[in-house]
């Protein structure tokens, strides 16, 4: 089974995919949606779509690995070998309903779980974040880096729903952001919260339950540009923080105290 990768050269498929999708879901005029396991998690032909397209070309470029998708599952001998993770429009409610939040994730992990490589893309805005590990975060090929802020105050914090459900310290902790002046929002794409940490531009971002498929990519690109994450890889459905450094110390403590730290029940 094959356990070395040619980092460089998955960078360059996964950017091709990235690119490709991209400009899939913005020329998407209509789009079948059907629900499935709650009206609020829905699926469209263009998600489909696209993880079909990536599922093949991934297969044929890197025959050995296993691929997960948001879609389609797993494949056979993905927790043994070197495992993509995509998912092929993270925000799909809003992608749906027509409003432009949301993007194509897919990364690469080794066969423990540890993230090597990952992709974000947006297809509105014409971006993409893009790492390896240990070489830095990127967009659009620039090096990117996490804020240099030392407090929330002022500042912004991004979270989402644990899809449409409420999560275990949510209001506690948003009391206390409100307290520090601190500006939140929760824009409906995982991937995308998790990068503007990554670019600087958000101070923090919380998730109630972290799952690979959306959040692994996006993870290891903020890693890469500094972020702190809290835990470094969280379990799959246990809630993450992730920070700028020089805030890591204030976020933490309100995060644990709010309770936003433990995994949902029930």
């Amino acid at each position: 089974m094959e356990t070395e990768v040619d980092l460089d050269r998955a960078l360059e498929v996964a950017s091709e995919l990235a690119a490709w999708a991209s400009e899939t879901i913005r020329g998407a005029r209509t789009t079948a949606v059907r629900q499935k396991a709650s009206p609020a998690d829905i699926v469209t032909d263009t998600d489909e779509a696209v993880e079909r397209h990536v599922r093949r070309v991934l297969g044929e470029a890197f025959p050995t690995h296993g691929i997960v998708g948001e879609e389609y599952g797993t494949t056979e001998g993905a927790r043994s070998a070197p495992t993509w993770v995509v998912d092929p429009v993270d925000g799909t409610s809003n992608f749906a309903h027509g409003i432009g939040w949301c993007s194509f994730s897919l990364g690469l992990a080794a066969p423990d779980g540890t993230p090597l490589l990952g992709v974000v893309a947006d297809p509105w805005r014409g971006e993409t974040f893009t790492a390896i590990r240990g070489g830095g975060a990127r967009l659009n090929g620039v090096p990117v880096h996490a804020a240099d802020h030392t407090t929330l105050t002022g500042h912004l914090f991004l979270t989402e729903w644990a899809a449409h459900a409420h999560w275990p310290g949510l209001d506690a902790l948003l009391a206390a952001l409100a307290e520090r002046h601190c500006t939140v929002r929760v824009m409906g794409s995982t991937a995308l919260s998790l990068v503007q940490v990554a670019a600087g531009r958000a101070t923090a971002a919380a998730i109630g339950e972290f799952h690979h498929v959306d959040g692994l990519p996006a993870l290891l690109i903020a890693q890469e540009s500094g972020a702190i994450a809290h835990p470094a890889l969280p379990p799959y459905d246990t809630p993450l923080l992730l920070t700028a450094p020089g805030a890591a110390g204030e976020a933490t403590a309100l995060w644990r105290k709010a309770g936003a730290d433990r995994r949902r029940t029930g």
